[in-house]
């Protein structure tokens, strides 16, 4: 061994010089290999993310794209899901191919069936995937703006520029629009039969049927009505405001006001709700009449809600503050006679305010309709002769989106506690409201607040 050599190096030539170079050779190319294979910067601690990203830019470089374009990555898991597609709409024995509008019919279950005459449906059926919307109008034959309403909106839809269904039933009670009644022929009131039954009534086969063939298939429905009995209402929602569903509803249809109403068992509304499909009734105007500015206050708000639900693009969006009243009453005559009203339709009124006299025509001999605390002319009765205990007024007190909202989180956290008997019920519910139930007359001949429970006169739906 030379001298001066080290251990290494007397290996090396003990090996020869054939080995040698090839040693050598051999571990440059693997630490080339190596350095050409891994991360220059990669270290232990590195982000991972960061570690499988480089890594996948050295497996697959993405193309050049647009800055607003999306990479490979990015797309993969839409290109692993593709976007749903619309499907046929299977209803009344037919089927509605997405992007088309279709006239269907419903028969309602009558005696006569050979001289049914069908009630027609009409369907306008997205190009795309979405919700499906029911619009139901003329459950009272006498009440025309909901019908004006569901032709405007039907018939400016796109159905290929729409996301979801909408299914509009312009004219519900046909043997009542023809004789321009309320009531079904056998004069019973159809919207207290829902969700009816095959074997009872003529009202509770027709309602039946209706909500089994059409409204079963809805995720969310607007009933749309008028006041009744001569009476006219100011545009509003009667909505369910203890549901916390029922109240992100009624925000969407923009500025209309908002009127607490639960619902009375046997209307279509309160059968939808408590079948899941989220529900709300639509008053404006009164009966017997078409009202230019309640029909376009309807259509807007029903536009505004198409936009909110992104079904389609409004042609016009209402943005406005939307009044909400969790309390209102209706306010009775005291006396028969003639009334005449001193206020209009959304009037905001004081505690202790005349809102009409009710005069006796021989006597002469009257009384006045006293508000009894302050709030918003909702619905009144037009001037007309009225008997004792007529339902003249309805007075709401108003209250913001957030104390809505809280009553109806704090009412979905009392229905999860076990309900008190039925006695502790009824109790609690005559101290909750400060304005319900009292149907005397004081010595003066004031009118007092009606008992909110009656279905005939005052829920009117």
């Amino acid at each position: 061994m030379p001298a001066g050599m080290n251990w290494t190096s007397s290996a090396e030539y003990v090996q020869g010089e054939v080995v040698q170079p090839s040693i050598r050779y051999l571990g440059i190319l693997c630490l080339s290999l190596w350095l050409a294979t891994s991360p220059a910067w990669a270290t232990e601690v590195e982000d991972e993310e960061r570690a499988i990203e480089r890594q996948q830019e050295t497996d697959h470089p993405a193309p050049a794209k647009p800055a607003h374009a999306a990479t490979q990555s990015d797309t993969t898991e839409a290109e692993g899901e593709p976007e749903p597609q619309q499907t046929a709409l299977a209803l009344l024995n037919r089927k509605v191919e997405p992007g088309t509008f279709a006239t269907l019919h419903w028969t309602p279950d009558q005696s006569f069936a050979s001289i049914a005459t069908p009630v027609p449906v009409l369907v306008a059926h997205g190009k795309k995937p979405g919700p499906l919307l029911c619009l139901t109008a003329a459950i009272h034959g006498d009440e025309l703006n909901g019908i004006e309403m569901v032709r405007r909106l039907m018939y400016e839809l796109e159905p290929d520029q729409l996301a979801g269904t909408v299914i509009g039933v312009p004219i519900v009670n046909l043997d009542g629009f023809r004789s321009g009644s309320r009531y079904l022929s056998d004069r019973r009131d159809l919207n207290r039969y829902f969700p009816g039954t095959r074997k009872g009534s003529a009202a509770a086969r027709v309602a039946h049927s209706l909500y089994s063939s059409i409204v079963s298939h809805c995720d969310y429905l607007v009933d749309l009505h008028t006041g009744s009995q001569k009476r006219v209402n100011l545009p509003q929602l009667r909505a369910d405001l203890d549901n916390p569903d029922v109240v992100a509803f009624a925000k969407h249809f923009g500025g209309m006001t908002v009127l607490h109403s639960p619902g009375v068992a046997g209307m279509l509304r309160d059968a939808a709700v408590k079948d899941g499909i989220i529900s709300v009734t639509m008053e404006a105007g009164g009966p017997n009449r078409l009202e230019p500015q309640a029909v376009n206050y309807g259509v807007q708000a029903l536009e505004t809600l198409l936009e909110n639900l992104k079904m389609r693009k409004a042609s016009r969006f209402w943005s406005a503050p939307q009044p909400v009243f969790f309390e209102s009453e209706w306010i009775r005559a005291a006396q028969g006679g003639i009334l005449l009203s001193e206020v209009k339709l959304n009037d905001r009124v004081k505690k202790g305010q005349i809102l009409g006299t009710v005069t006796d025509p021989i006597s002469n001999t009257g009384s006045a309709i006293i508000a009894p605390y302050d709030g918003r002319v909702l619905g009144m009765a037009v001037n007309q002769v009225v008997h004792a205990g007529f339902a003249a007024f309805r007075i709401g007190e108003v209250k913001t989106t957030e104390e809505v909202e809280a009553q109806a989180e704090k009412a979905s956290k009392e229905k999860t506690h076990s309900q008190p008997d039925a006695d502790e019920s009824s109790d609690d519910n005559n101290e909750a409201s400060p304005h319900s139930a009292s149907t005397g007359t004081n010595s003066d001949g004031i009118a007092a607040v009606e008992d909110s429970n009656d279905p005939d006169e005052t829920t009117e739906e």
